[in-house]
C-alpha cells in the first residue's frame, strides 16, 4: 500500500496538479515581444522553464509524459488527476487576443495529454481573464472540448475577484457548470519576499486569503449564484488561521464589513480548498474552519513544493473517520466536480 492507513485502500482524486507541455511555439517570435516562456530541455527527463533570458523553474519529465505521470500515480495510489496549466503562462499582462491565443494553444495541449491518460487524466482549462467577454466564450469553447472547468489566478493585475468583470465571468462559470480552481500568482512583496522563495512560502498564502476576503468583503458571493463551485488552492492559505480576526473586525468595525450582507464565517459553505498544507496540524484546522465536506485532496503535483507523496497527510492523519478520509480523499472532489 502507498501510505499507513489500515484497511482497504481508499479510491483517490487529486483536483490540484500542474502540467506543461514538452515544448510550444515561439511566443516572442509570434507576437514579436520579449519575456514569454519557453521549455529550455537538460536531458530526457528535466528541463528548465525559462520567461525569456531568466530561468524560473526547474521541471521533470512528469509535466509532459502521461505515462510516467500514470506510473507515479500507481505508486501513490492516485486513480485520477486534474490537471490544469501553470499561471506563468496565463500572459493576463498582455494583449487580450495574445493571452487568448495562449489559452487556446495550451487547453488544446491540456486535452492532448490527457487523451493519453488510460481515463485517470481530466483538465481545467485557463482563460483570458482580462476580458471578460474572451474569457467566457473560451470556457464554453474549452467545456465543449472536454474540460472540467477552469483555473484563474486570484487577480488580475490590481483588480481581485470581486471586481465586476470577474463576478461577470463566475456567473459564466456557474451557468456553464464549469468548477473553478483559484490559483495565486503575480505575488505581493516585491524586493521582500525575493529571497529563499519566500514568494511563495509567504506571499502566495497571503495571496489566497486576499483573494476569498475580497469575494466576501466586496460582496461578490453576496451577487454569485450558490451553485457556483469553487476552490482555493493551497487550502486557501492563510484564511482559516485568519479567519478570528477578520471576524473580529466584521463585528466591531463599521469599515472592516466592506459591502458584505453578512459576517465571514457566514460564507464558509460558498466555496471549498484542497488539502495542501503539508502538517496535520494544518490540516486538523483547515476541517475544524471548513467542515469535512469542503477540503478536497490537491497535492501540486509535480513541483517540488507540492506534496511528494500524493494522499499521504490524508491517509496518515490520526483521529480522521473513514468517512471523512474518505471525502477528503476523492468524494468530495467527485461532487464539486461532478463525476458520476
Amino acid at each position: 500500500m502507498p501510505d499507513g492507513h489500515e484497511g482497504p485502500r481508499m479510491k483517490t482524486l487529486d483536483m490540484h496538479t500542474h502540467f506543461f507541455p514538452r515544448e510550444w511555439e515561439d511566443l516572442g517570435k509570434r507576437f514579436g515581444t520579449p519575456d514569454w516562456p519557453w521549455m529550455k530541455h537538460l536531458d530526457a527527463d528535466r528541463a528548465m522553464v525559462m520567461v525569456g533570458d531568466r530561468e524560473f523553474r526547474p521541471v521533470q519529465s512528469a509535466c509532459w509524459n502521461a505515462e510516467k505521470r500514470l506510473e507515479e500515480m500507481d505508486r501513490d495510489g492516485v486513480d485520477m488527476q486534474v490537471m490544469c496549466s501553470t499561471p506563468v503562462l496565463f500572459a493576463y499582462g498582455r494583449p487580450a487576443a495574445q493571452a487568448l491565443y495562449c489559452a487556446q494553444l495550451f487547453n488544446d495541449a491540456g486535452l492532448e495529454l490527457a487523451a493519453r491518460g488510460k481515463g485517470r487524466l481530466k483538465t481545467l482549462c485557463q482563460v483570458p481573464l482580462q476580458d471578460t467577454d474572451a474569457a467566457c466564450r473560451e470556457l464554453s469553447r474549452a467545456m465543449r472540448a472536454g474540460h472540467l472547468g477552469v483555473q484563474i489566478g486570484n487577480h488580475v493585475g490590481e483588480r481581485d475577484l470581486d471586481d465586476e468583470g470577474i463576478v461577470t465571468f463566475l456567473q459564466h462559470c456557474a451557468a456553464e457548470g464549469a468548477a473553478v480552481l483559484v490559483h495565486p500568482w503575480d505575488m505581493m512583496g516585491g524586493e521582500r519576499t525575493a529571497r529563499w522563495m519566500m514568494g511563495w512560502t509567504v506571499s502566495m498564502p497571503a495571496e489566497t486569503q486576499l483573494s476569498i476576503v475580497a469575494l466576501i468583503l466586496g460582496g461578490g458571493f453576496d451577487r454569485l449564484p450558490a451553485s457556483l463551485r469553487i476552490c482555493f488552492a493551497h487550502g486557501g492559505g492563510s484564511f482559516a488561521f485568519l479567519l478570528g480576526r477578520l471576524e473580529n473586525a466584521w463585528q466591531n468595525r463599521d469599515l472592516a464589513r466592506g459591502k458584505s450582507v453578512f459576517p465571514p464565517s457566514h460564507y464558509l459553505d460558498r466555496f471549498y480548498v484542497d488539502s495542501a498544507v503539508f502538517d496535520p496540524r494544518a490540516l486538523r484546522l483547515l476541517l475544524e474552519v471548513m467542515g469535512e465536506d469542503r477540503v478536497m485532496l490537491g497535492s501540486d503535483y509535480p513541483f517540488p513544493l507540492g506534496e511528494q507523496r500524493v494522499g499521504k497527510l490524508v491517509r496518515d492523519m490520526q483521529g480522521l473517520g473513514d468517512q471523512a478520509r474518505a471525502k477528503l480523499l476523492a468524494g468530495n472532489a467527485r461532487r464539486f466536480l461532478e463525476l458520476a
